[in-house]
């Protein structure tokens, strides 16, 4: 069974993460940049939160489209669903579902690991299943024959 552990082995271990008292321009920013749909929020070494397209569209909308000098802590996710590194990807694909998140924290106890993204699982489970069928092509193509027959 695929784990979260697995998925971030092959995602890499690059984090983009941003403070509370940041900017919300500036976490615009930083995501247009960096071509990502979410941001970690850090305080003190810990998560704090997260934030993504979904709360700057909620704030743009609350504002009339202008986000001024709001901090990322008035608007950011400050309770994210997380999962760990053992957790199943069958897990992780329910819980982004009935929770609707497109983004995860995967934390070990207190320790950030990474985050894992509705990209990520959909591009896991295709790897998967190409690889289970590959495997079920060969077992096939290897089908012992009865040479008596």
């Amino acid at each position: 069974m695929l784990k979260v552990s697995e998925i971030l082995r092959v995602k890499g271990d690059t984090l983009y993460t941003a403070s509370p008292d940041a900017s919300v321009a500036g976490a615009i920013q930083t995501m247009s940049e960096q071509d990502i749909g979410s941001l970690v929020i850090m305080e003190s070494g810990m998560l704090a939160g997260m934030l993504t397209f979904r709360e700057i569209i909620r704030a743009l909308d609350k504002n009339g489209g202008v986000v001024g000098d709001t901090t990322i802590r008035a608007i950011m996710d400050d309770a994210p669903v997380s999962v760990s590194p053992n957790t199943s990807a069958d897990e992780v694909q329910r819980l982004m579902l009935e929770k609707h998140a497109r983004y995860m924290p995967v934390m070990d106890g207190p320790m950030l690991m990474g985050v894992i993204s509705f990209y990520d699982m959909a591009q896991a489970i295709v790897a998967a299943q190409q690889f289970e069928n590959t495997m079920l092509k060969a077992y096939i193509r290897d089908w012992p024959t009865d040479s008596a027959a």
